[in-house]
This record gives C-alpha cells, sequence and structure tokens, in this order.
C-alpha cells in the first residue's frame, strides 16, 4: 500500500489547543427557542444502577463503548426557553456544590448571548444540588435577580420544611445546599404550585426520584417539548431496560413508575424531549422499541430563522 511521504518537521510543534467549545446549542420549535445549557459532568459508579446483572450492565455499556473504569461521565444539562414573552430556564446547575467538573451553566448561559438578569422564570425540576446550587453565588446572592424561582409544592415541603432533626445525619448536607440555594429568592420571588405555572407550560409530575419531581411540557403547536429532568440517568442502559432504578431515587418503585409513564408518554405523542442527564445537549426523540426504549437524538444544525422576522 502506498504511503503519503511527509516532509521532514524543521518547524517548532504545533502547540494543542485544549479548549473546548462553548457548552450551549441552540434549535427552534415552533414558536420556541430551546437553548440547552451544559453545566458540566458527574461521574457515575456502575453500581448506582439498580435492578439489572453486572454481566448485562457490562455488556450494554462495553455495546456504548461507555469506559465506567472511572465512574460513567454523565452530563449535567440546564435549558433556556425563549418563549417570546418569557425567558424561562429549567434547572441551574450545580455551581460548586459538587467540584471542578461542574458548574459552567452560567457562563455557557453568557456565551449563547443572553444575560442571567434577562432571565424571569425558573422552572425547577427537583432540588437536588446538581439542579439547584446555581440559583446563588459564593456571597449567596441572587445569580437570577430577576427572576420567579417555581418550586412544586411536594418538593419544596420535602426539602425546605423538613426539621432538620427528622434527617439523617448524612443526607443533611444536601438539604441545607437546597435551602442556601433559593434562600435569596425566598422572600418574594420564591413561588410553590400545585399545577400549572404559565400559559403554555405545563407541570408533569413524575414522582420517585425525589418526592415532588416534576416535567414541564411546553406546547409549541406541533414541536412539544418535555424537558423531563431526572426521569432518566444512563442513556445506555435505562432506554433499553426502564425497569432499572438508581440509587439516588427516593423512592425507587415510584421512580421506575414515572419513568415507564413518561418514556411511553413521550414516545406515544412524539415529544421532543430534553434530559438532564442526557449526553449534550440532551435533545431528541424516545422510540418504542418493544420490549424497551431507544434514543434518537437531534442532530447539530445551524438554527432556523424565519425570514419573515429576520432583521
Amino acid at each position: 500500500m502506498n504511503g503519503i511521504a511527509l516532509s521532514p518537521v524543521t518547524a517548532e510543534p504545533v502547540a494543542t489547543q485544549p479548549q473546548q467549545v462553548a457548552g450551549y446549542y441552540r434549535m427552534n420549535m415552533g414558536d420556541l427557542e430551546v437553548t440547552a445549557l451544559y453545566d458540566g459532568y458527574v461521574r457515575l459508579d456502575p453500581e448506582w444502577l439498580q435492578g439489572i446483572s453486572t454481566e448485562s450492565l457490562d455488556s450494554l455499556l462495553d455495546a456504548m463503548f461507555i469506559d465506567a473504569e472511572s465512574g460513567i461521565q454523565t452530563a449535567v444539562n440546564g435549558y433556556l426557553i425563549n418563549t417570546g414573552n418569557n425567558l424561562i430556564l429549567v434547572d441551574a446547575g450545580a455551581a460548586a456544590c459538587f467540584g471542578s467538573t461542574m458548574g459552567f451553566l452560567k457562563e455557557n448561559l453568557q456565551a449563547s448571548g443572553y444575560t442571567t438578569e434577562q432571565v424571569d422564570t425558573v422552572l425547577l425540576t427537583h432540588l437536588h444540588p446538581d439542579h439547584s446550587c446555581g440559583l446563588a453565588d459564593a456571597e449567596g446572592a441572587a445569580v437570577f435577580p430577576n427572576a420567579t424561582i417555581h418550586i412544586p409544592q411536594a418538593e419544596a415541603e420535602f426539602w425546605l420544611d423538613t426539621s432538620l432533626d427528622d434527617v439523617a445525619e448524612a443526607d443533611q448536607p444536601f438539604f441545607n445546599m437546597a435551602r442556601a440555594a433559593v434562600a435569596p429568592y425566598v422572600e418574594e420571588k420564591l413561588q410553590r404550585f400545585k399545577t400549572d405555572i404559565l400559559p403554555g407550560v405545563e407541570s408533569v409530575p413524575s414522582h420517585g426520584h425525589t418526592p415532588g419531581h416534576t416535567g414541564y411540557l411546553f406546547r409549541a403547536g406541533d414541536d412539544n417539548l418535555m424537558v423531563w429532568g431526572d426521569v432518566l440517568h444512563n442513556h445506555a442502559v435505562q432506554f433499553k431496560h426502564p425497569e432499572v432504578v438508581i440509587e439516588a431515587d427516593w423512592d425507587k418503585e415510584q421512580a421506575r413508575s414515572s419513568r415507564m409513564r413518561m418514556l411511553a408518554l413521550s414516545s406515544e405523542e412524539k415529544f421532543w424531549v430534553a434530559g438532564a442527564h442526557l449526553p449534550f445537549p440532551g435533545l431528541g426523540h424516545v422510540r418504542g422499541t418493544g420490549n424497551g426504549y431507544s434514543w434518537v437524538p437531534a442532530e447539530f444544525s445551524p438554527v432556523e430563522v424565519d425570514s419573515a422576522s429576520a432583521p
């Protein structure tokens, strides 16, 4: 086989460029502009995935070329939705709560062309630190000073109202982080809800991962978007085997039931899905495959602009 002759190296070596592109991805869905924001990643211990044999788990991870030796790299994503009337952020990232591999949502939001002051609404799927700590900065000030924070009633009651005397000592730091995250908003800009929040946005209860875990369905004509939070943590395993739970699920049976329901609903209705722990940008569709499901991710494409509204 003929090779390619390379000239002798005479110049100085070219330095590599370790920077990654900014962590945002944008697409239009009907009247919605949706921007996925990358907060970073966490390494998930494979043993946290429960209800499946080690052999089956290893086989599924190997089939997707996932190296789990040092933990499964798992994305942490938030979503910014411009409805034309509101600029809505779903989940706020981890800030400094979970180490140096997370906490980039704010800078990626800014890199995407928006400012934190422009966000007027934050919807939290739940109050785990990787979804809520980004609400406050290191000094305890509001990162989104003009936003109202909306939290499902059952979620707020569990994390914010429970006496720490009734919480196991090992779990108390998570309660304290949730309370610190919302503290700058408590007086005037924290709303607890039981049903729906804004026109065109429906709350979809998916309890189990936490007591009040909730997804949000954005209606946009034919292109409806389900932002489902932590319904699913690992794409290689839980689409094919939605019965698999994760150690962090508060009520594993309820979490399993919610996942089954959300997968069926998203598949049957052909919703666009945005997943907090799906590989970035975490946007795509769910396809039913008989006994399980598969993930069909969005393909990279330019942002489609209506020529009538373009400047």
